[in-house]
Formats: C-alpha cells, structure tokens, sequence
C-alpha cells in the first residue's frame, strides 16, 4: 500500500493517527484494520495509540468528527454560494454532498459508514448538526415561497433530499461492484431533485 501524503507532522501523534485510520479505512473500511496497524502506519507503538485513544471506535469518532467539520463547511459554503436564491441555494447543498463523498472518502466512511453514532461524543453531534442544519435552512428558505397549506415541513424536505443524495453516493458515486448507473451520478441527484421541486410547484414543468 502506498500512504498518502496529507500534511501531518509525526510532533502531533493524535492527528498523524487520525490521517493513518483515514487511509486504513479507504483501503480496508472500518473494521478492516486494528489499532496496531495505525500504530504501524504512523510510525509509533501501539501502546501510544492509548495515551489518546480508548479504542478502534475512539480513533474512528474522531475521523469523522473532522469528516464533519469539513462538510458542514463545504455545505455552508455551498449554500451562501447559492445566495440570494433560496432554489441555487437549496440544490447546491445536495451537490456539496456528492462532492464531498468523492473527496473525502475516508472521512465519508468514518462518518456514514462506520456505525459510529453521532451521539457518541458532543463535539461529534455539534459538528453533525451543523452540517445537517444547513441542509434544512436551504429546505426552510424555499419552502417559504410556498403557501401555507402547500408547505411542508422543511426539516421532512431536507431530510428527502439528504436520502436522495446519500442514495446516489452508495449506489453509484462508490464504486460498488454491480451498480454501475449508465447516468454520471451528478445527473442523477440533479435530475432527482428536479423532479422532486415540481412535485412541490417550486419548478415550472417543462413546456
């Protein structure tokens, strides 16, 4: 295996572990690797990993919680981009998403895919809401443009969407094998998400 190069210095032994668990965990998933390998990997024993780990899940928790940092990021970014338009606004954040997933694929994993709770820590749930709120703030400001008695409610709307693009992400933007979609999965979330605002009014059909 060849170990990416993401810019630690072995002074930080906490983050140099971090960036080994995010490289274990592309190459072999959550639960492919032990604690001795990211020892291994960053270049110290594994009776150092205790100092500033409980365990495999500690190690994990803290990938995704700067999985998460990054994201609600890349979300906020996404949705002020879209700005002053609560529709760019709103469909730019599921675009965040997929790009992120391609990105950051060890961070992804560690995030959706690891079982790991975002309950398990509150730092770890703070920076997940963030994220998810985010998404529904985008929901909020475009479905106040519909009345009142057509208006769900955008925290159901932003969780549609959040489902739709998780969807896209492992199922055709991973690389699982079988799944291969004869659409780019950028097609198919904005296509998605197309027909869901109609079903809504918030887009004219097409002529």
């Amino acid at each position: 295996m060849t170990t990416k190069k993401r810019g630690y210095h072995h002074g930080n032994l906490r983050q140099a572990l971090v960036e080994a668990a995010l490289d274990l965990i592309e190459e072999k998933g959550p639960t492919g690797f032990t604690l001795s390998e990211a020892a291994k990997q960053a270049g110290v024993t594994p009776a150092a990993v205790y100092r500033h780990f409980a365990g495999r899940e500690d190690l994990i928790a803290e990938a995704a919680r700067q999985g998460y940092e990054i994201f609600a990021d890349l979300m906020e970014h996404a949705f002020e981009k879209g700005q002053p338009s609560p529709l760019a606004s709103f469909e730019a954040t599921g675009r965040a998403y997929l790009a992120f997933a391609r990105k950051f694929p060890g961070h992804y994993i560690s995030m959706f895919e690891s079982g790991v709770s975002v309950n398990r820590n509150p730092d770890l749930a703070h920076v997940a809401n963030r994220a998810f709120g985010t998404l529904e703030r985008a929901a909020s400001a475009l479905m106040a443009e519909l009345p009142d008695d057509k208006r769900p409610p955008a925290r159901m709307v932003s969780a549609h969407i959040w489902a739709m693009s998780h969807g896209v992400v492992e199922l055709f933007a991973r690389g699982s094998p079988g799944t291969k979609s004869p659409f780019p999965p950028e097609d198919l979330l904005e296509t998605g998400i197309g027909v869901y605002l109609r079903g809504l009014g918030l887009i004219k059909p097409d002529a």
